[in-house]
């Protein structure tokens, strides 16, 4: 399918080589199977994290370690590419980079990043992120999972977390708890006593994604697991922005996935007499969508030249990830009008990124919070409280 504005070819050479190279890991590993995963719902993530290691996208933006330390928009294409698979492919690699690795980097201890980050790098351990709770999501000042210190130093961790990619096959979890001293965070073996991290079932999207509880019960950690470096919301947020970055990146993939399925399906499906694509109503509907679909990436390119030069604004991360999470599912939706019946099945994609991006909507912050965000940068005027 032409990319009708030409926008890859704003990319550097190292940023077209990378992007050719997930493409191509995507096409000979994951979609020869993505369908079946998601039917059964199973992701193998122990097989892909060692081979993502090698093609070095786990943290790929990030300095030393076992870091590839690459800019800021090959980051947002290997997600595109990688979504373009499915967005559970995507949520592993930006949990992994952005969410595990990300706040033991910018503000771990030097003991705690020798210790995981060369392993999560190579894919040799698996992170996950814990900051959602059963009943504080877009609120995460208001978590109940808290930590004490006991007078011999080791902090004592309670409460509980819901919503956690990654969570039951994860090495490590970055916990975030409520402390006397304000919200701190905490590097979590999942080995340790007390831990447990049981898996949600019954989704009808995501379903190529390991999605779980996390439950601790009094669990003793050493004075060394937390992280030294940040204390309040400021951390587990940052964190946030860099994931969202991935996502709206990420969903540029998917939305495109969409497009070229509904393109090539309106070019061969006849009906009255010749292909659906010579009727003026289904080129209609592919010419929104495709407009849709560059605008997005559009947005995705710029916030990426921002983001290296290091202006980029949470705000404008909520522009992106609201703006283009809708794009992509408003897309999908089209998609699989174009298709008909077919669009309902797995042979073709359509309907698994349509499920997926449902989720997107509104996990990393749903498009009610990114509107306030948004809001309040207009106005000056918070909503939220």
């Amino acid at each position: 399918m032409d990319d009708l504005l030409n926008l890859d070819d704003q990319l550097a050479p190292e940023q077209r080589m990378i992007r050719d190279a997930v493409q191509t890991f995507v096409a000979d590993r994951v979609l020869p199977d993505v369908a079946e995963w998601f039917e059964e719902a199973v992701f193998p993530a122990r097989e892909l994290a060692p081979q993502l290691g090698s093609l070095g996208v786990l943290g790929m933006h990030l300095d030393g370690y076992g870091c590839a330390g690459l800019d800021a928009v090959s980051y947002g294409v290997a997600c595109r590419e990688l979504e373009a698979g499915d967005s559970g492919l995507r949520s592993f690699v930006s949990v992994q980079g952005s969410l595990a690795m990300f706040p033991i980097w910018k503000y771990g201890s030097e003991e705690q990043k020798q210790e995981w980050l060369p392993r999560m790098a190579a894919g040799e351990a698996i992170g996950c992120f814990g900051l959602t709770e059963p009943d504080q999501g877009s609120d995460p000042a208001g978590m109940r999972t808290n930590a004490k210190q006991d007078p011999s130093g080791d902090w004592i961790l309670n409460g509980a977390k819901m919503w956690i990619t990654n969570g039951s096959i994860a090495d490590v979890a970055v916990v975030w708890a409520q402390t006397d001293g304000g919200i701190r965070g905490f590097v979590v073996p999942t080995d340790t006593p007390g831990f447990s991290a049981p898996e949600i079932h019954r989704k009808l999207s995501l379903r190529a994604s390991v999605t779980s509880s996390l439950y601790f019960d009094d669990v003793r950690l050493p004075a060394s697991a937390v992280l030294p470096g940040v204390t309040g919301l400021k951390g587990p947020l940052s964190c946030l922005s860099e994931a969202r970055f991935g996502i709206l990146w990420g969903v540029v993939g998917a939305g495109r996935a969409c497009l070229e399925a509904a393109v090539d399906y309106a070019k061969t499906r006849v009906q009255f007499g010749k292909p659906i694509g010579a009727f003026q109503l289904t080129q209609e509907k592919l010419a929104w969508m495709a407009v849709a679909h560059e605008q997005s990436g559009l947005t995705a390119l710029h916030l990426g030249r921002l983001k290296e030069a290091g202006t980029l604004r949470p705000q404008q991360i909520s522009f992106g990830k609201l703006a283009n999470v809708r794009a992509a599912l408003d897309i999908a939706r089209q998609a699989r009008s174009v298709l008909g019946a077919n669009g309902i099945t797995l042979e073709y994609p359509v309907i698994r990124h349509m499920n997926n991006l449902e989720s997107v909507l509104t996990y990393e912050g749903t498009q009610e919070v990114h509107l306030l965000t948004l809001g309040k940068a207009l106005t000056g005027l918070d909503a939220f409280r």
